[in-house]
C-alpha cells in the first residue's frame, strides 16, 4: 500500500508542479517521475531489508544476496532512465519485463508467509496476494501507458 500512495502522491504533485511551470500537465512525464520515485523507494528495500529479500528467492536462486542488491542496483538505473528523454522507452520495456519476471517472487513469499522487513516467516501470507497481483499488473500499465506508449 505504501507503494501505491508514494506512486500516487508523487504523480499527483508532479502535475501540480508542470502545471505551475508550463501552464500544461504532462502526465507521461509525471507518470514517470511518480515511477521513478516509487521505484528509487522500492530500492532502498532491497539494501535494508536484503535478509527478507533474499528468502523471497526459490531455492535453486544462487547468490542470493548478490541478487537482491543488483535489483536494487537495478530499479535506481531504471529510476533513472525513467527520466533521460532518450532512454525512458527502453527503460519502460525492461521494467515491464522485470515486473514480469519478479512476480514469482512475490508469490513465493505469500505463499511462505515471509515477513521482508522483519526477515521471518510471520508475514502477510496469502491474503496478500489479492492486492499485490492486480497491483503489479497496475504497475505494468502505469510504466506502459507513461514510458512505452507515448
Amino acid at each position: 500500500m505504501k507503494l501505491l500512495i508514494v506512486l500516487v502522491s508523487v504523480f499527483i504533485v508532479s502535475c501540480a508542479s508542470l502545471w505551475l511551470v508550463s501552464k500544461k500537465i504532462d502526465y507521461a512525464l509525471a507518470g514517470r517521475i511518480a515511477m521513478a520515485a516509487m521505484l528509487m523507494l522500492t530500492s532502498f528495500g532491497h539494501f535494508k531489508f536484503a535478509p527478507g529479500m533474499e528468502m523471497m528467492l526459490p531455492e535453486f536462486v544462487p547468490f542470493k544476496r548478490e541478487v537482491v542488491y543488483a535489483t536494487g542496483i537495478f530499479e535506481i538505473l531504471a529510476a533513472i532512465g525513467l527520466l533521460i528523454n532518450p532512454t525512458y522507452r527502453l527503460t519502460g520495456i525492461l521494467l515491464i519485463v522485470f515486473f514480469v519476471l519478479i512476480l514469482p517472487s512475490n508469490i513465493l513469499a505469500s505463499l511462505k508467509e515471509i515477513n521482508i522487513e522483519k526477515g521471518t516467516l510471520d508475514g502477510p501470507g496469502l491474503g496478500y496476494l489479492w492486492f499485490r497481483i492486480p497491483l503489479q499488473l497496475f504497475f505494468i500499465g502505469w510504466i506502459y501507458r507513461a514510458a512505452v506508449a507515448n
